[in-house]
């Protein structure tokens, strides 16, 4: 690696501390609205990160271009630390709280849009605080890097390398550059449509705007976060339905939502199958929630509908709201919620978890495996929106899903080893590296993980950025050769 390639990527990480300094500063108008008392921190705050971030940019703005491929892998890791590093500060200078641990397990949770929590009671927090962790989640949930490539016209990098190093779970068929960026222009095009849409319908349903601005920007990124002790079950009825379908759409392909919002539908119709599997999986889990809840439960047919609805698209989705204590529901369905989290939603979506396309194909290959042993020379090529799976995509897919069953049973050992129960451990492992963020017991439906240990957080802190960034991109940086010159 050269010091040219270094300097380059210093500069790019002061343009996002740049962004994430504006964002900060937007956190002044309910800390003046509200007179909260925060004005004096969160100016600081602001001051700072757009200080260190204009430096960056500044001292390097010359170094445009990396040349080694293997920078877009640690640019992307070095991204998100270092911004959730700066994202700690609003939380420790206005006293929302004074461990370091904390704070960074609550901005990682945010800028990750994983939605655990170690605020017990997130109603007593300053109103600039709740914003903050509300816009951390809108500006994560999008993906940082994917700004990055949509936003950056002299980038200077592999975009595609890079776009795949964030997320490569994303809808990538494309293999061109040109074909990544405006993919993700589109896909950013829809976020922000999507965002000021869904504010205006909570309002018009008679929501406080302060109360639709945060849940808007919670749901449509898959986060969770509230700015409520209870989540999303204090609103009405109805706007939980139309937090439900922005979670929704939020677990769909946003080029397909671009796709089908412009009227082209041509272009549509042979990509359809990965939407269609999304929504059968939904409708099936659904059933068994509502049948759950209301024989095993005890709920009305009305409130059972709502319910399941509404928190098995959370689930599915991973975007961990929570619409009533699933911590007394019946077992089953709290363990098929858990497994939905695992699955998620759509590729090249906000929610996180291995992925719908991941499923199927995984579930393709299967079929193909058994049909084989049937017919061993018979030919049974995997198939994909029309299109033929590779060998190389499908032991991608096996490896990715060994390597994402492996983590999250390492992650359960350690947290054991930490101090968490056995239950706790399951349920928070699963919870960060998936993204969904409520686990079982304590931290499980209006809970927290207010109890767990110093030791435990750092490492559910890990698991977040693992499940973020899918596994592989940083257990890349752990190879030896990946630090060899050349």
């Amino acid at each position: 690696m050269k010091w040219d390639d270094i300097k380059a990527l210093l500069r790019l990480i002061g343009i996002l501390l740049v962004a994430e300094g504006g964002l900060m500063g937007l956190c002044l108008v309910p800390a003046v609205h509200f007179a909260d008392g925060t004005v004096v921190e969160m100016s600081v705050c602001t001051a700072v990160t757009l200080g260190v971030g204009g430096v960056l940019w500044g001292c390097f703005r010359r170094y445009r271009r990396i040349g080694d491929r293997r920078m877009a892998y640690l640019l992307v890791v070095l991204l998100w630390l270092t911004l959730t590093v700066f994202a700690t500060l609003p939380l420790l200078l206005t006293g929302a709280t004074h461990s370091i641990t904390r704070a960074f397990f609550e901005a990682m949770s945010g800028l990750t849009s994983t939605g655990a929590t170690v605020f017990s009671d997130v109603q007593s927090l300053p109103a600039s605080v709740l914003l903050w962790r509300s816009m951390m989640q809108w500006f994560g949930g999008f993906g940082i890097v994917l700004l990055v490539v949509a936003l950056s016209s002299r980038l200077g990098i592999n975009r595609y390398a890079l776009y795949t190093a964030e997320a490569s779970g994303a809808d990538n068929s494309g293999r061109r550059v040109v074909s990544t960026v405006l993919a993700v222009r589109r896909t950013l095009a829809v976020y922000l449509v999507a965002t000021v849409v869904f504010i205006a319908l909570l309002w018009s349903s008679g929501m406080e705007m302060w109360d639709a601005v945060n849940l808007t920007f919670t749901n449509i990124s898959s986060g969770g976060f509230s700015v409520n002790g209870d989540s999303i079950a204090s609103v009405t009825h109805l706007q939980q339905y139309i937090l439900a379908v922005a979670m929704l759409l939020s677990g769909v392909n946003f080029t397909l939502l671009y796709l089908f919002f412009t009227f082209r539908w041509r272009q549509i119709g042979h990509k359809l199958e990965q939407f269609g599997f999304y929504i059968v999986l939904y409708l099936l889990s659904v059933a068994f929630v509502v049948g759950g809840l209301h024989w095993s439960n005890g709920y009305n047919w009305g409130d059972a509908v709502r319910l399941g609805t509404v928190q098995t698209i959370s689930a599915l989705t991973t975007t961990g709201s929570v619409v009533a204590d699933t911590t007394q529901w019946w077992t089953p369905v709290c363990f098929l919620l858990l497994m939905l989290s695992i699955c998620g939603g759509m590729a090249g979506s906000t929610s996180g978890g291995l992925k719908i396309m991941r499923v199927l194909i995984l579930l393709r290959n299967v079929r193909g495996i058994l049909y084989s042993r049937l017919h061993p020379n018979a030919v049974m090529p995997i198939r994909l929106n029309g299109q033929v799976v590779s060998g190389h995509i499908r032991s991608n897919v096996m490896v990715i899903f060994m390597v994402f069953g492996l983590t999250l049973l390492l992650g359960v050992m350690l947290l054991m080893l930490c101090g968490v129960n056995a239950t706790e451990a399951i349920g928070a492992s699963v919870g960060c590296l998936t993204g969904y963020g409520p686990g079982l017991g304590a931290s499980g439906g209006f809970g927290s993980y207010a109890a767990f240990p110093p030791m435990a957080l750092w490492l559910c802190s890990f698991l977040m950025l693992m499940g973020r960034l899918e596994c592989m991109t940083v257990l890349v940086l752990l190879l030896p050769r990946f630090w060899r010159r050349g």
